[in-house]
């Protein structure tokens, strides 16, 4: 077991934490394109709310990546 783990690239959390990462660093991303039809829908109730979500995905994804940080340099948390 110890020889299969030293075989892999990277851990399986920091694995994880950069798939993590990569899917809240998409979804802010993709925000842009909701709040943009909420525009045009003239709906302003749901500007808000996307705007609150991706604020929330934005502030997610920077708690991750200070994560994957400190278990890149340690090994864990």
């Amino acid at each position: 077991m110890v020889q299969a783990e030293s075989s892999k690239a990277i851990s399986d959390l920091e694995y994880d934490l950069l798939a993590v990462l990569k899917n809240k660093a998409e979804a802010v991303q993709l925000y842009d394109t909701y709040l943009k039809d909420a525009q045009q829908a003239n709906s302003q109730p749901c500007v808000e709310l996307l705007r609150r979500l991706q604020e929330a995905d934005r502030q997610h994804a920077q708690e991750v990546r200070r994560h994957l940080q400190e278990v890149m340099q340690k090994g864990r948390m």
